[in-house]
């Protein structure tokens, strides 16, 4: 009697990824050779440095502060600090840890789940727009480090032929209504004749000028209002770098002296990229570690100016009652995932380039820990330079108070045109933002390498992406892609 053969059994999926962990625990190197060769990191420095290079950037110098500010000061700490433990240590470990298990990208970790990999493409699309904008802040820091190597800054005062007759510097005389109007205008403010009309009731006037003026009339119209003045830095962003035009219908023309510093800028991250992790991960030893030098420096000259201490109050003094608030809590919140970056897929992919048996829990605390305690520190160095600036033109610190590019391209640079050797420590703030900001360009146009070799891969009917020579690949498709996506942003430069 013939048996007949059993049937091929199937594997429990669970079972093979218990005896996968199993041997890639007990021996790291026989599991990585039955993979194909993956680039990793030379030193562990070098991942750490990359990832708070990352996780540190331009929201912590020009968005923290401002919502510490709005949100009562030092009592925003209260729900950031609670954020970060709940959500954004987690959520930032366990990217880490999925990059790091899998060895793959954002898009081939999704092998785990197939359902998801939609979840790994648009990690690749979120990462192309910020390469695009990033780079664009990128260009505007070079364009004022280039014009600050000057004895004079060129934002300091109001005698370029952009300027508009309510530019207002050090040295500007402050214009009044007219005595027997009995009319001051308020702080940051000017009498301009040219602007508007002013209607005042004679009885109120009490004044034998005024009332012949008038000829028995109940009320008296001048020419000219009260006008807020623009500050120097103002109008030079807006209508010296910028070129903004008078409207929509007037389209302007092209803004070469942006392009060109746009350009310089794809160039740099080039450079930065094109030999891969082994180059990209000595870059940020400077990058990643420059910045905190020009914080502590700005520090130690800021809290040393008159007025400093005002800002610096104003910065952390508590005001207990925010935290009913429910704005309070959201802003928190939102800050820490907008800060730390997890489910981007930059931590990701870092990870992934790790060893399976580093200690990533390690690393998840030290980065995440470093860059809140950045974001404090950056409060104090732009709050004490606001400070000094309030107190040199008379005003108050909330009315120089600004966020996103209005405090690193108007009011930072405003306060520090007043303070000895003005021309340095904007070059040194500049080249501070250049930095934090390639850092961030960097570790999204890793992703974004690969979003290139997808694309390039539907045009030529090549599925690069799951090549074995995507990086040669990428590499190839890189400096082209670079090229069209210089014309993007180009819109926005005119």
């Amino acid at each position: 009697m013939e048996t007949k053969p059993s049937a091929p059994t199937q594997a429990d999926p669970l079972e093979s990824n218990e005896q996968l962990i199993e041997t890639k625990v007990k021996d790291p190197e026989v599991a990585s050779n039955e993979e194909p060769a993956r680039e990793t990191w030379d030193r562990k420095l070098d991942f750490m440095l990359s990832c708070i290079g990352y996780a540190v950037g331009l929201g912590n110098i020009w968005r923290f502060p401002y919502l510490c500010y709005r949100n009562g000061g030092g009592a925003f700490l209260v729900p950031y600090f609670i954020f970060l433990l709940i959500c954004g240590m987690p959520l930032f470990f366990l990217e880490l840890t999925f990059g790091q298990f899998g060895a793959l990208g954002p898009v081939s970790i999704w092998k785990i789940a197939p359902l998801f990999k939609g979840v790994g493409f648009c990690m690749l699309i979120i990462s192309f727009l910020v390469c695009v904008y990033y780079n664009v802040i990128i260009a505007y820091a070079l364009h004022f480090m280039y014009n600050s190597c000057t004895s004079q800054l060129p934002w300091a005062t109001c005698n370029s032929v952009y300027n508009t007759q309510f530019c207002r510097d050090p040295t500007t005389n402050l214009t009044d209504a007219p005595s027997w109007t009995n009319t001051t205008c308020g702080k940051g403010y000017g009498w301009f004749e040219s602007v508007g009309t002013t209607t005042y009731n004679i009885s109120t006037l009490n004044n034998t000028q005024a009332t012949e003026f008038a000829e028995g009339a109940e009320s008296i119209t001048v020419n000219g209002s009260c006008v807020m003045y623009n500050a120097s830095a103002q109008e030079y962003f807006s209508l010296g770098v910028l070129q903004i035009s008078s409207g929509i219908d007037e389209t302007g023309n092209m803004n070469y002296e942006l392009l060109l510093a746009l350009i310089l800028a794809w160039v740099i991250v080039f450079i930065c990229l094109f030999k891969g992790t082994k180059w990209s991960g000595k870059v940020v030893y400077f990058t990643a570690t420059f910045p905190y030098l020009v914080l502590v420096t700005l520090l130690i000259v800021g809290v040393q100016q008159e007025g400093a201490w005002d800002g610096v109050k104003f910065y952390i003094t508590p005001n207990i009652t925010k935290l009913g608030e429910i704005r309070v809590w959201s802003d928190a919140a939102v800050q820490i995932f907008y800060s730390l970056g997890a489910a981007w897929g930059v931590l990701l992919n870092y990870s992934s380039l790790n060893k399976f048996n580093n200690n990533v829990y390690r690393d998840a605390l030290t980065v995440s820990t470093i860059n809140c305690c950045t974001s404090v520190l950056a409060g104090f160095v732009v709050f004490s330079v606001l400070g000094s600036l309030a107190f040199q033109t008379g005003r108050d610190i909330a009315d120089v108070v600004d966020q996103g590019a209005g405090l690193a391209f108007v009011a930072y640079p405003a306060a520090v045109a007043n303070l000895p050797g003005a021309p340095v420590w904007a070059f040194l703030f500049f080249f501070m933002l250049l930095n934090l900001g390639l850092d961030s360009q960097v570790t999204c146009s890793f992703l974004f390498r690969l979003l290139l070799c997808f694309v390039s891969g539907v045009m030529l009917s090549v599925v690069l992406i799951y090549s074995d020579q995507r990086q040669d690949n990428c590499r190839a498709v890189f400096t082209p892609a670079c090229q069209f996506i210089l014309i993007t942003p180009a819109a926005g430069i005119t």
